[in-house]
């Protein structure tokens, strides 16, 4: 059976770990764009307080406080979708946790919550989620990590969690196309983000950790995602990053381990000493509304590499005809092409043709709008 998928204007949208980071980056974007949410976080008052800042901006917003490891929890959530709007169109598996430090130092206790999160969180969203969309059709969107495809040390049990969470998508996907079901599943991978991720994780280090560049900001994957919500589409990397330690470990594997293995781990902690051991949001709520976090290089707003992904004939051929044009209004100003007219009004055309895409398309490419 074909999926089709609605504009996210005219969507219900379901967001997992709505209160922080790309949640909460995601939430409003969606609601910017018209969408309808139902938003859940173990932070009831965080919840609340995005879901009265969304309303006063005239969105459409209604939340429920749950544990994504917690069945009964999340089934509240897809009750709410359908007593508040009907049901819901695209639900979003975003809610994560982890931990810093070697695999031998954190207790098994705190190796277990991360998986009770990361992985069976994502696994009862997504078959409560394909309950309901089995009838109506719609989008599955579970987040991944570039670290889906290349683990890290000191992230181990957070690598394992995503890996397993790419091997869990990729075969609930496969059995949903089996059973003809309208609903397309897709695995964002993000790079590093900058988001409170290393203040809420629970630190094992001597030092506070820190994400290792490149980083990119929220919103990056925000895109990815609500693309995800309207078009079909299997898997996604946000931030060219992931991409790229995705294919060092694919193609490179033993030479990506040794190097990991001499400046990954240095490269994850920071300068500040850590702070107490039990200051996170591994088994508990952290502080919510905070879509960045603490990352002091460089952090890049968008990603040519996603962006390219998200529209590649547009962009290019964009691109290509400012390029072309640029290229032969340049000949003409130093007079090498002064006898053909032609030639320089079509350059002109073309930069008018490219600029006028752009204007047109600021919310879809936006390092065009810089």
């Amino acid at each position: 059976m074909s999926v089709h998928l609605k504009k996210v204007s005219n969507q219900t949208i379901v967001i997992t770990g709505a209160t922080s980071g790309i949640g909460l980056a995601t939430a409003r974007m969606a609601a910017a764009r018209g969408a309808n949410l139902v938003l859940t976080a173990r932070n009831d008052e965080a919840l609340n307080a995005l879901t009265a800042e969304l309303e006063q901006n005239g969105r459409k917003a209604v939340s429920v406080a749950a544990d994504v490891a917690d069945e009964d929890a999340l089934r509240a959530v897809s009750r709410l979708a359908v007593e508040a709007y009907g049901g819901f169109d695209t639900w979003i598996n975003n809610a994560g946790v982890s931990v810093y430090g070697r695999i031998s130092e954190v207790t098994i206790e705190d190796h277990r919550r991360v998986f009770e999160t990361n992985f069976w969180g994502v696994v009862l969203g997504s078959r409560i989620a394909a309950e309901h969309l089995a009838e109506r059709g719609g989008a599955l969107i579970n987040i991944g990590s570039a670290l889906s495809d290349r683990a890290i040390p000191l992230q181990g049990m957070y690598s394992a969690s995503k890996h397993a969470v790419k091997g869990f998508t990729d075969a609930f996907r496969m059995e949903l196309e089996a059973e003809g079901a309208p609903i397309s599943v897709t695995l964002i991978k993000p790079a590093a983000i900058d988001t409170p991720y290393t203040r809420h994780a629970k630190n094992y280090l001597e030092a506070q950790p820190k994400n290792p560049a490149p980083v990119y900001a929220p919103d990056v994957v925000a895109r990815a995602i609500l693309h995800a919500a309207a078009h079909p589409i299997r898997d996604l990397f946000a931030g060219g990053g992931a991409a790229a330690i995705s294919a060092a470990g694919h193609y490179a594997p033993r030479v990506t381990d040794r190097l990991m293995s001499r400046v990954m781990i240095k490269s994850q902690m920071s300068d500040r000493p850590a702070r107490a051991r039990n200051a996170h949001a591994l088994d508990k709520p952290g502080a919510g509304m905070d879509e960045r976090g603490d990352y002091e290089g460089h952090v890049s707003e968008t990603s040519l590499y996603t962006e390219a992904k998200l529209h590649p004939v547009l962009l290019g051929a964009t691109l290509i005809a400012a390029g072309v044009a640029a290229a032969a209004l340049a000949r003409a100003i130093v007079g090498h092409d002064e006898a053909d007219r032609t030639t320089i009004e079509r350059a002109r055309s073309a930069v008018r043709t490219a600029a006028g895409w752009a204007r047109d398309h600021r919310d879809r490419i936006p390092f065009l709008s810089k």
